[in-house]
């Protein structure tokens, strides 16, 4: 039987879900913002590769911020990266060159990952195992409704007298609403009960213990997945717009859709997840993946793009919950927020970074339909690891979890 939440647990749940619904629209603001942004700075394919690219080294860098949570504690994170992204989100909006937009947005992602990092890390040790996959599908679901907000609003927000900029302006909104609500946030009991901690911790430390081989097997699987994932995505309103000629009101329509329709499924990952397990939960988010992701930037119709890319967008939302379990679950309460960096931020978001600098330098002469659709491989090789990689932890302490 399920164990209920207390008063400070329900507040706590509604806090994060806010806090990751932000996250969710700062975060897709760049992909919807793309054609025209290309337009205003003059950028071809490739040099808007390699700008996202670069943006994404933000969520790299995010591994210096994450893994304090062990030393500073989660409520001082949480705290410091809620302020930061939104400053440097709103600042973006005053960017005079694409050099002065992506130096903003490369912070801005530090801070966003690791808001995100830490919201993952607190839902793992506040709440009760039995519901622990379904809080943490529920936060992550939020960002992607943050994210359906953005694509809902953005075709608006650009024809306002300040484009594109206005997108980013309107990220104030989440400072004012957040530091009101963040008065009653608590250190997490699990990380308050281990008394003294030391001040300076080894950028390695971690590999000097047991969990060093976590470290890679998790890290192997957030590598393939965020190639698998996040590219689909990001490029495919680009894609839709000059190599299918949709209009941006065609577009913002099929994204609309597509990101409603995946989105009660998004929400129901984390029920799934405590229900047939992390590992089933897995192969189920990935398959559809790799069809979503062939699908969209394979067919022609409106229609049948925009049944693919459900598919494509519930995956990308999906994968984030389960492998959010995993690497939370899996590491003890003195490294976790080390764990959680070094396998997400390093490792994983290495495929972050690289990919779409390469996909966009061969989408300059092939286009983005033939290279993105050749990343439907990586979901199918994401399944396979997580298989021959992790164990399953539904319904088991974090204690037990994370034991070797």
């Amino acid at each position: 039987m399920s164990e209920s939440f207390t008063p400070y647990q329900r507040r706590l749940f509604v806090f994060l879900s806010v806090a990751t619904f932000f996250e969710g629209y700062d975060f897709l603001a760049l992909t919807q913002i793309l054609p025209e942004l290309r337009k205003d700075m003059s950028l071809d394919q490739a040099q808007a590769g390699a700008m996202v690219a670069f943006i994404n080294v933000g969520t790299v860098i995010a591994y210096l911020l994450v893994r304090q949570a062990d030393r500073w504690g989660r409520r001082r994170v949480l705290t410091w990266t809620i302020a930061g992204y939104t400053t440097f989100t709103f600042l973006t909006g005053f960017a005079p060159n694409v050099w002065v937009f992506a130096a903003f947005q490369m912070i801005a992602r530090i801070f966003l990952i690791g808001e995100y990092a830490t919201s993952m890390v607190i839902a793992a040790e506040e709440f009760p195992a039995s519901r622990r996959g379904m809080v943490i599908g529920v936060i992550a679901a939020f960002s992607s409704l943050g994210a359906i907000v953005c694509a809902g609003t953005v075709p608006f927000l650009v024809k306002s007298p300040f484009g594109w900029r206005t997108v980013y302006f309107v990220a104030i909104v989440p400072l004012v609403i957040v530091g009101f609500a963040r008065r009653g946030l608590r250190e997490t009991a699990r990380f308050a009960g281990q008394g003294a901690r030391p001040e300076v911790r080894s950028l390695l430390a971690i590999w000097k213990t047991p969990y060093r081989k976590r470290v890679l097997e998790l890290g192997a699987v957030w590598f393939v997945a965020y190639i698998a994932t996040q590219n689909t995505v990001t490029f495919w309103k680009d894609y839709a717009v000059t190599e299918r000629g949709l209009t941006d009101a065609q577009v913002g329509a099929a994204i609309a859709i597509a990101a409603v329709g995946s989105l009660p499924l998004v929400f129901g990952m984390g029920k799934l997840m405590d229900k047939i397990g992390r590992r089933l939960s897995a192969a189920i988010v990935f398959t559809v993946g790799a069809l979503g992701t062939f699908g969209a930037y394979t067919l022609e119709g409106r229609a049948e793009l925009t049944v693919a890319l459900v598919l494509a967008i519930f995956a990308a939302g999906a994968f984030l919950p389960v492998m959010n379990a995993f690497t939370a679950e899996l590491f003890p309460t003195e490294m976790r927020g080390d764990g959680f960096a070094w396998t997400n931020n390093l490792i994983g978001r290495l495929g972050y970074v690289v990919s779409p600098m390469v996909i966009g330098h061969f989408a300059r002469d092939a286009g983005w339909g033939p290279v993105v659709r050749l990343t439907a491989i990586f979901p199918l090789v994401a399944i396979v690891l997580v298989f021959l990689l992790l164990p399953e932890t539904r319904g088991r302490s974090l204690e037990e979890t994370a034991a070797l």
